[in-house]
């Protein structure tokens, strides 16, 4: 059952459905057994029966679209990222890894993060302490029930130590996963239908007001279907609450290029909306 325009948020006084109409806070809902329904669509349609309209929905109030699902990535998903790979482990002699990688019939997946190590909408990400090349990686993302289904769509971040994970393939853990190391949000788009491959993600990186960096690209230049990645993710491993997959990036700054802190990150992808995040 498909809902046309539905979006999920997450919110600190509970889950909120946007639609075209209405704006409904929901009552007695629970993020975990919302998002793993069958239907989600269904159960969302049906969870706003009874539930009080708010006015307006405050952005600044949003937490990330998560409840206890585990956050992971693929990586070297689209031409360009295999590029940017294979720049950053020349010098560790890994090169050609990321070729290979590409070329696989199996993805590059990895975990990112844990619900505590994520944040939301016009929440701060960080850069690590012992790094000195961060980027960070605009990715449309997979929302997936507990079943593997992908229910909807949202927009991640995935922030990236370059130096670090450039300087050996197996310190690639350290370049990803730390604290405040994943943006989620706004919403997720709730949707059966997969997005369509002219979807344009984009990027604009901001420092003191001036746009230090902007980069855009489409799905269509993205190798894999994500039913695929899922499919892969979901071999021998269980995911009780459902999971958030970032499906890959295909916009890069130029190797020149470091995140410094109070830069603001804005992403978008429609119509799901703008992420944006201030790095701290």
């Amino acid at each position: 059952m498909d809902r046309g325009g539905m979006m999920l948020f997450n919110t600190p006084g509970g889950p909120v459905v946007q639609t075209p109409s209405r704006c409904v806070r929901l009552a007695r809902t629970d993020w975990n057994p919302l998002t793993n329904a069958s239907d989600v669509a269904h159960a969302l349609a049906d969870a706003m029966e009874g539930s009080a309209d708010l006015i307006d929905l405050d952005d600044a109030a949003l937490s990330a679209p998560i409840g206890g699902q585990e956050v992971w990535a693929a990586g070297v998903t689209y031409y360009r990222s295999r590029d940017a790979r294979m720049e950053e482990a020349a010098q560790a002699g890994g090169s050609d890894f990321y070729d290979r990688v590409y070329d696989a019939d199996r993805p590059e997946l990895f975990f990112k993060a844990n619900p505590h190590r994520v944040v939301g909408h016009r929440g701060n990400v960080r850069i690590r302490s012992d790094s000195t090349w961060n980027v960070p990686e605009p990715e449309l993302t997979l929302a997936v029930t507990r079943d593997g289904k992908i229910f909807g769509y949202t927009i991640g971040n995935d922030m990236s130590s370059r130096d670090i994970e450039g300087e050996n393939p197996l310190y690639l853990p350290q370049a990803k996963v730390y604290d405040q190391c994943a943006a989620i949000g706004p919403g997720i788009l709730v949707t059966d239908h997969p997005m369509p491959a002219e979807t344009r993600i984009t990027i604009v990186i901001r420092r003191g007001g001036a746009a230090v960096f902007e980069g855009d690209t489409t799905l269509k230049q993205m190798k894999r279907r994500p039913q695929d990645l899922v499919e892969y993710l979901f071999r021998d491993n269980s995911f009780p609450n459902g999971c958030l997959l970032m499906t890959g990036t295909g916009v890069v700054p130029p190797n020149d290029f470091t995140l410094q802190r109070g830069d603001e990150i804005r992403i978008t992808i429609d119509p799901i909306g703008t992420l944006i995040n201030t790095v701290r």
